[in-house]
């Protein structure tokens, strides 16, 4: 088991890791929750699955994802800013301080314990990578009882930025969620994860290309 940072240019180091978190996300998103999102074969993306987003990834023996969250720079366009701005009183955040945290989410297959585990984990990871590139704080719309129940639950500081809004059944407020050393370290003490969870990231590498014949690839 481990925690991977993916992105388009490494997804290709990874084996099925890639593709699993699309057939995962469609697990959580579409067959549980119904969700009105693009979905191609089984796999859940929306126009936000770019080269700028980052995926923190959990994954069991096998390679296959088990826990998800997508992160993106609000540098680029991003989820809030572009759906749901009024969720937010105040500027809409464009800095490379501040990212957006999306497609948060675990194998709802598993057990309650291996689900806490995950979550856990995958909290830790994504302040592993804050801390890692230089981020202070993430955005977020989720559901209300995520924040509170999971999120802060967890140990993470919650800054609700304004009105709630009733989507699929629940009521979705945005955040700001902070990330520092001192708050990963409350924590991983509270979730009782004693370790770095997070994997030194992929050096990214081209993929073999085709032969180039008279200037045309092959």
């Amino acid at each position: 088991m481990s925690i991977a940072c993916l992105s388009w240019e490494t997804a290709h180091l990874h084996g099925e890791a890639w593709i699993s978190h699309h057939r995962l996300r469609h697990r959580l998103f579409v067959d549980r929750q119904n969700w009105r999102v693009p979905t191609y074969n089984g796999l859940e993306y929306d126009r936000f699955d770019t080269p700028a987003a980052r995926y923190i990834l959990w994954l069991d023996r096998f390679g296959q994802a088990r826990g998800v969250a997508r992160l993106l720079p609000t540098t680029e366009p991003y989820m809030i800013e572009t759906l749901w701005p009024d969720l937010v009183d105040g500027p809409l955040p464009r800095s490379h301080a501040v990212w957006e945290a999306t497609r948060f989410g675990c194998d709802c297959f598993l057990d309650p314990q291996a689900r806490r585990r995950i979550v856990a984990e995958l909290i830790c990871g994504c302040l592993e990578f804050a801390i890692a590139q230089g981020i202070s704080r993430y955005i977020a719309a989720m559901p209300l009882g995520i924040f509170e129940r999971v999120i802060r639950a967890a140990g993470c500081p919650v800054a609700i930025l304004g009105p709630t809004r009733r989507m699929e059944r629940l009521n979705v407020a945005a955040a700001y969620v902070d990330a520092s050393a001192e708050i990963l370290a409350g924590v991983r003490a509270r979730t009782r994860v004693d370790r770095p969870v997070l994997e030194p990231p992929a050096p990214a590498r081209p993929v073999t290309a085709g032969l180039v014949v008279n200037g045309l690839a092959a």
